[in-house]
């Protein structure tokens, strides 16, 4: 729909321009019939683009086992955390401070490895999804 406003409004003034002229300096039967024969022509040629512009404004069907995937999936996968955020959740969830992080691959997602010392001296490794924000 968005294309057609566009082609109307640029087509407007020239529209005008034209049939003011035209008419203020003949009849206006003539020129009516002019603009007619240029307006219907457009209108059926707008009218046959309609169903092209709807058609390609709507999502893509998806099938099993195609290559390429839906926007809307990339995208939640994309949300996720950061590894500052899941510095800072450990830290609160286990009271205790980050001293080495590292991103590892497993299984095709992202997994944060933090190591933790805690208060009393212990080390301890967590492992979070950067997807989910859940541990591992």
């Amino acid at each position: 729909m968005y294309e057609l406003f566009v082609m109307a409004v640029w087509a407007a003034p020239l529209l005008l321009k034209r049939g003011a002229r035209i008419a203020l300096s003949v009849r206006l039967a003539p020129v009516m019939s002019k603009v007619r024969q240029g307006i219907i022509p457009a209108l059926f040629v707008v009218a046959g683009f309609a169903p092209l512009t709807h058609a390609h404004s709507q999502p893509r069907p998806t099938y099993a086992g195609a290559a390429l995937e839906d926007t809307q999936v990339v995208a939640i996968m994309r949300d996720g955390i950061s590894l500052d955020e899941a510095v800072s959740r450990a830290e609160r969830q286990y009271h205790a401070r980050v001293v080495r992080s590292d991103v590892q691959d497993e299984d095709g997602r992202k997994v944060y490895v933090l190591k933790l010392l805690s208060d009393d001296g212990r080390v301890f490794t967590v492992r979070i999804d950067a997807n989910s924000g859940r541990n591992r």
